[in-house]
């Protein structure tokens, strides 16, 4: 049986799924090697300001060692956080026949990527984008220096266009890209019996006191700049004064920008504020909603993974032109909308049309879309590539 290694810095919510699914499957031998071992069980969020510990189980059904980090400063927030002596010497004794690695802005990552470079097939997975660039000198070194890091990547697993178009950019070729797609375990926000997750939304929605026929607009992320949490209040506020039936906000998280937000909503009665809620509520927190909102201005909104989850829970989204999933996740007015990250009058002439009809017809639609984009594809890819 051929063996994968997978160089990550922690566990993630999205990634454990697919190393779960991919172990299971058993045609692959898989180890993964985490970088940050500070971060075995909590995470702690510079945005959100607080440590993250996930509820639902990231670990379970596939090996992993948590190599140690050295770094005098451990984090995913810069070069020098991820220091650990032993990597190379951990992933030699596993033996693989390919290096799977995520990221290489860390002293160890990249340190690995050359060592292994010509010995062993090394493997990337990233999601950047070029959305952001500005032509700007820094831009145009940045790029040198990337495609200097790209020479060591045998084969890269873009997860949408706009990755690919970067990785092209930065000199990876056609034959060494294979189509992995960004995606989350659908099965989480299925609905069925046992989860009965639409009722439970609506008693929800009844307790906040929002009417059940009101359409509602959900914002779930961190309120920091680059998502634009302040736009969408301003839009809202402009739809519903033409509006007969004025449309419902609710927005769910925290960050840097929380008091500015809470002042705004105190402006109208239709907009709720409420705290960060753990993976276990998502599937209820989209279904309060009608629609989800994603006003991203970036920099760095590389995909959006909100939409997935947002669209296997069967609800259409609203997202800008700079969040790097649109392109493959959007179809306009089939199950959802795009509109221009800096045009507030977009935005409040798409919410000026809302009507809750549409919403369900565009939210079967979301859900049947999003069934290519799973995690099963992503293990295909790679069990095919070895």
């Amino acid at each position: 049986m051929k063996k994968l290694a997978i160089i990550s810095t922690h566990p993630i919510q999205y990634n454990a799924p697919w190393f779960k699914l991919l172990a299971m499957r058993g045609n692959v031998d898989l180890k993964v090697f985490y970088t940050w071992s500070q971060a075995a069980d909590t995470v702690k969020d510079k945005t959100f300001g607080q440590n993250i510990k996930w509820d639902i189980p990231l670990l379970d059904g596939y090996t992993y060692e948590f190599v140690e980090n050295v770094s005098k400063k451990p984090g995913s927030h810069h070069f020098f956080g991820m220091d650990c002596p032993t990597l190379i010497s951990k992933i030699n004794a596993f033996s693989p026949d390919a290096v799977l690695f995520f990221g290489w802005s860390f002293k160890s990552h990249l340190k690995a990527m050359h060592y292994f470079h010509g010995k062993v097939p090394v493997w990337f997975r990233g999601d950047s984008t070029l959305l952001d660039e500005t032509g700007s000198f820094k831009s145009s070194l940045r790029r040198l220096i990337l495609k200097t890091v790209y020479r060591y990547v045998d084969k890269a697993f873009y997860v949408g266009q706009a990755n690919k178009f970067y990785f092209l950019k930065h000199g990876l070729k056609e034959n060494q890209l294979v189509l992995a797609p960004h995606a989350v375990n659908n099965g989480h926000f299925s609905d069925d019996k046992s989860c009965n997750y639409e009722t439970r939304a609506l008693q929800w929605k009844k307790k906040l006191n929002i009417p059940e026929s009101q359409i509602t607009v959900i914002f779930a992320g961190k309120f920091e700049k680059k998502k634009q949490p302040d736009l969408l209040i301003k839009a809202v506020l402009e739809a519903n004064k033409k509006r007969k039936d004025p449309i419902a906000l609710v927005m769910i998280g925290g960050g840097p920008m929380e008091q500015k937000i809470n002042e705004m909503a105190l402006v109208q009665d239709n907009i709720w504020i409420l705290p960060f809620q753990n993976q276990t509520m998502m599937p209820l927190v989209y279904r309060l909603g009608s629609v989800l909102c994603l006003p991203s201005q970036g920099p760095g909104e590389t995909w959006g993974l909100a939409m997935n989850e947002a669209m296997a829970s069967s609800r259409p989204v609203i997202v800008t032109d700079k969040v790097g999933g649109a392109e493959d996740m959007v179809i306009q007015d089939y199950n959802g909308y795009i509109f221009k990250h800096d045009q507030l009058e977009e935005i409040v002439k798409i919410l000026e049309k809302l009507n809750s009809d549409t919403l369900k017809e565009m939210g079967l639609n979301a859900k049947a879309h999003s069934e290519k984009f799973t995690i099963n594809h992503i293990v295909n890819a790679l069990e095919s590539a070895l």
